[in-house]
Formats: structure tokens, C-alpha cells, sequence
């Protein structure tokens, strides 16, 4: 699978004079498994495989004009994996887990953190790239955070999506409706967009995405928006060092593969006499691969008014990535 996008040099913004800078670490969400067949093709027809659902802790330092204001450190978690007690989901969820097992629960995310040293009431917002199921985790355990999710989401717990997303497969309890806030919509014809419990930011078009947020408003943490697998779907485009970026891609594709051409999205029966994908909008979900790939390391990527950078993509089911970096969960760092 190849584009003439990749060939287009994709520019980051260079650093500020007192660029903040965030640091990531990796926590386990738990594991699932899934049929080859329904992700990738062409594919191995019996093949399953065993993933991690990837969930970040993201801590953003109080900036040098803040240090005297006794700005702390914000701490934020990207993605919360899976539930470790499933009996949290309704009976249509549950059918569908059970054709993703074996899974494990065991460490999720505030497992994870504790090992670390961090308790659930340490953090401070929690994103969610998207509210699929292997991704919610139990937000009843960040009793102090703040909850953002991409516009529509709020809508798609409450009445699903359509007939192939029935609300029968989300939860309209999710989200604590008091600390929970949508990002604008993208367009004003956005569908399910809300007008209520919104954000202050403002998107604005990044390194080849036609919107993100600068979501701290020193340049060190961008959401992206990254259409196509679930309404709201967001990615996350963080500054980690000089020259150093980290995107988090979520399940803007579920086989690295995909994104180093190697595979394509599979299509599949969709028991109405045509073909989907595991993406609500396929050619949406395929625009934000090809947005991705240009970031991948042989891609020339530049800095305004710099050389080339170095950016670090982590897709949310990526195993190989998980074998490879055990020592970068957290107390580790990316």
C-alpha cells in the first residue's frame, strides 16, 4: 500500500525558548485476543493473537512562568484499557468479549500505577482515545480527574451509533457526567457534535492533520483528531525531548503493519449484504492511517526551522511494541 502523501515533508513547530517538554510512560490495560482475519489482509485465516490494550501516563511539568504560582506537575492518562471486572459491562458488550478470549485484567491500569508508586486520585484528566469497550477501563477509579473526550462521544454513550454500533454496546453511565468534557467539534456539521460540557480549545490544523489541539497551550501535547474508527476517536502528539516526538496512535489501526504498508484493513460481511470493516468509516480510518504514516522514521519530518526529528508511533494493540519495551512502563519512561 503506498501514497504519494508519504513523499510530503511533514513539519512539526520548533520548540519556544522555555519549551516544556512532557514525559510518557506505558501502563498495562490488559490483554485481548483477536482473529487476524477482521484487522488485517491479506491475513492468515486461523491466526489469533493475543494483544495489549497500551494505556500512557502522560506528566506534563508546570511551565517556567508558572513555577512561582505553586503550579504541580499534571499528571494524565491516555486510555484506560480494560475493565478488571467485567460484570461493569452491559450483556451486549459482554457477548462480544467473548469472542476475544482469552483476555487478562490482570495488571490493569491502577495495578499499574500503584506498582509505580502513583495512586488513582494522583491523576488529574484522563483522555480516552474512544469508548470501545477494551479502552474505557473503569473510570470510577479517578475520583479526582477530569474526563475529555472527542465530540460525539457523549451522544455515542447515550444512543450508539447506527446499526452496526447500537447503544446496546455502550454504556450511557460510562463517563461521571460532572467531570466529564467533549472537545469542540471540528466542523459545525460535525454529526452528534455538542454544545454542551465542551472544552475551550481550538483546532487547528498540525504536521499534515487537518485539526489538533494544543491542549496545554505551550506545545509540548497535541490531540489529535483522528476520524474514521469511532466517533470522537483521538490521537495524541506529545514533545518528549529536543527532537524527540511520541504519537499515540489508539486504534487508528490495530497491526502496525498497516501503517508500514506491509497490510491493509480487511473488509468483512457485514450481515446486511455488504462489507465493513472493524472502523465505522473505513475511508476515514484510511485518510488518518496514510496522516500516520508520515511520521513513521523514514519519512522525511522536520521541525520549523530545524533539521529532522525523530517520531516514536505506538499504535494501542501493537504486541511486538509491548515485547520489545518492558522496560519503559511505568517508573520507566519512552
Amino acid at each position: 500500500m503506498t501514497s504519494s502523501s508519504s513523499e510530503e515533508v511533514v513539519t512539526l513547530p520548533a520548540p519556544s525558548r522555555n519549551q516544556v517538554y512532557v514525559t510518557i510512560s506505558a501502563l498495562e490495560g490488559g490483554h485481548l485476543t483477536l482473529p487476524e482475519s477482521l484487522f488485517v489482509t491479506p491475513a492468515d485465516p486461523e491466526k489469533r493473537s493475543t494483544v495489549p490494550s497500551l494505556c500512557f501516563l502522560i506528566q506534563h511539568p508546570p511551565s517556567i512562568q508558572t513555577l512561582n504560582q505553586k503550579s504541580k506537575t499534571t499528571k494524565l492518562i491516555f486510555d484506560l484499557g480494560l475493565k478488571r471486572d467485567f460484570s461493569g459491562y452491559r450483556e451486549a458488550q459482554q457477548h462480544h468479549i467473548a469472542q476475544r478470549q482469552p483476555t487478562t485484567v490482570s495488571p490493569d491500569v491502577v495495578e499499574s500505577l500503584r506498582n509505580g508508586g502513583l495512586s488513582p486520585s494522583d491523576i488529574d484528566v484522563v483522555v480516552l482515545s474512544h469508548v470501545h469497550w477494551d479502552h474505557v477501563g473503569t473510570p470510577s477509579d479517578f475520583s479526582n480527574a477530569e474526563f475529555v473526550v472527542g465530540n460525539g462521544t457523549l451522544h455515542l454513550l447515550a444512543h450508539g451509533g447506527g446499526p452496526l454500533y447500537p447503544a446496546a454496546l455502550f454504556n450511557a453511565d460510562e463517563l461521571p457526567h460532572d467531570r466529564s468534557k467533549e472537545l469542540p467539534p471540528v466542523t459545525e456539521s460535525k454529526e452528534f457534535a455538542s454544545h454542551t460540557h465542551v472544552t475551550d480549545h481550538t483546532w487547528r490544523p498540525l504536521a499534515g492533520f487537518p485539526a489538533a489541539i494544543d491542549f496545554f497551550g505551550d506545545g509540548s501535547l497535541y490531540i489529535v483528531d483522528a476520524p474514521g474508527h469511532l466517533h470522537g476517536h483521538v490521537n495524541v502528539l506529545a514533545r518528549t525531548a529536543p527532537g524527540k516526538w511520541v504519537y499515540l496512535g489508539g486504534d487508528c489501526c490495530h497491526d502496525k503493519r498497516i501503517l508500514s504498508g506491509e497490510r491493509e484493513i480487511a473488509l468483512y460481511d457485514d450481515g446486511r449484504g455488504g462489507l465493513r470493516s472493524v472502523h465505522m468509516d473505513t475511508d476515514g480510518a484510511t485518510r488518518t492511517v496514510e496522516r500516520v504514516r508520515r511520521l513513521l522514521g523514514e519519512r522525511k519530518v522536520t521541525e520549523e526551522g530545524g533539521g529532522r526529528v525523530d517520531v516514536e508511533v505506538v499504535v494501542a494493540h501493537d504486541g511486538g511494541w509491548r515485547e520489545r519495551n518492558g522496560g519503559r512502563f511505568w517508573p520507566g519512561t519512552l
